[in-house]
């Protein structure tokens, strides 16, 4: 037999749920946090690829943009951009679950709509770029290629094309955890001022 959960008029309303504690309260701000720094850092650098670098590079010859790329993706694995890129999905989504409960509806939606967004960019660069980048790779040396402007024409406008995307992603997911930021703040505030 189940007990039903109707309220009649005459009974008192049901409790709210209870606020966290503030151990957990500063777990899900230090999860937040953190997942908005890593993910402006990741934003960042796609961004920069966009406004900057892939603008600088479509000016130059085709063995210089080949081997310049070829550079640039032969270095950038390195311990500076793994703690943003693998760093912005791992804290989302430990914002994500620290967020799950009754309690915290409205920052879950907002942290849970980031690591949606930043896990389409992720998908992009392992799914598009990367491959891109392993081809480019294997062209091998620019000096040495009998037709480098159709190597060219393989990578470029197709990797600018999903970088803007993964830059657009990577963003709309920063606009989403400031969001998550500040209504946890909202709360917190809130919950202190009941104590």
């Amino acid at each position: 037999m189940t007990r039903s959960r109707t309220v009649s008029p005459s009974s008192p309303p049901l409790p709210a749920a209870a606020p966290p504690g503030r151990g957990r309260a500063r777990a899900r701000g230090w999860a937040l946090g953190s997942a908005a720094l890593a993910m402006g850092l990741i934003a960042g650098f796609f961004y920069a690829y966009a406004c900057s670098v892939m603008i600088g590079l479509a000016r130059v010859d085709d063995r210089t943009f080949i081997d310049t790329m070829q550079w640039i993706n032969a270095t950038v694995r390195n311990q500076w951009f793994a703690p943003s890129f693998f760093g912005a999905l791992l804290l989302t989504a430990v914002a994500v679950l620290l967020h799950l409960g009754r309690d915290a509806r409205a920052v879950l939606v907002w942290s849970a709509a980031a690591l949606l967004l930043y896990g389409a960019a992720f998908s992009v660069t392992m799914g598009v770029n990367v491959p891109l980048n392993e081809d480019l790779a294997a062209a091998g040396d620019p000096a040495a290629l009998g037709d480098p402007a159709a190597v060219r024409a393989a990578f470029e406008d197709r990797w600018v094309t999903w970088n803007t995307v993964r830059a657009l992603a990577s963003t709309a997911a920063l606009v989403c955890l400031l969001r998550a930021l500040v209504l946890h703040g909202r709360a917190a505030a809130a919950a202190a001022r009941n104590r």
